[in-house]
């Protein structure tokens, strides 16, 4: 075995006759003109370097942490909106309330009670007009499954086919949009049927 002593080459002509001893292929050689010299950086370049590395560092954890309390404060708004969007509805149905209270505590007649809490449905449908809520027409309207949702079906002479015979439930909508389908019993009329 030859060994060659100084530097770099001592190192890989000491392991070249065991690579070769034990069968495996020799690495291919790197031409020097693709291996990159490595200059040395200097300390004061080093230092540079790092602290700009510092520097990025803190300042993604500023933008992270200003990320996080932005997305903490929209939340804390969205439930603050919300609750007060909920107060605004539920204030405008205390007095609705304070009504049915006096209406239990009432000591008159049933024809008095009876039109006291009319008066009372009256109020509720007033406050609801006001947040732009009204009821789906259902009774004597085509049947339309969007806003009707149909319990079953009668037999009428009286009502056209595919007609809303019976209102069970009342359907709202708030504006344009759905709240609550209207229940309702659609009318099977066996001489419009036939034709």
């Amino acid at each position: 075995m030859k060994v060659i002593k100084g530097g770099k080459g001592e190192a890989a002509a000491a392991n070249k006759p065991v690579a070769e001893a034990h069968g495996e292929p020799e690495p291919p050689a790197v031409p020097a003109e693709s291996a990159a010299p490595e200059e040395p950086v200097s300390r004061e370049e080093f230092d540079k370097l790092q602290a700009e590395r510092d520097q990025l560092v803190d300042r993604l954890s500023r933008l992270q942490a200003e990320f996080e309390n932005a997305r903490k404060r929209a939340e804390r708004e969205r439930v603050s909106d919300r609750d007060y969007a909920t107060g605004s509805v539920v204030k405008q149905f205390l007095p609705v309330l304070d009504n049915f209270d006096l209406a239990l505590k009432s000591t008159g007649t049933p024809e008095q009670l009876s039109a006291g809490i009319e008066l009372i449905r009256k109020q509720m449908e007033d406050v609801l007009q006001q947040l732009h809520v009204h009821a789906v027409p259902a009774l004597g309207e085509e049947f339309d499954p969007r806003c009707h949702e149909a319990l079953g079906s009668v037999e009428r002479d009286d009502v056209p086919d595919q007609h809303i015979a019976e209102e069970i439930r009342r359907g709202y909508k708030l504006r344009e949009r759905l709240l609550r389908p209207a229940l309702v019993r659609v009318a099977s009329n066996p001489t419009q049927a036939s034709e």
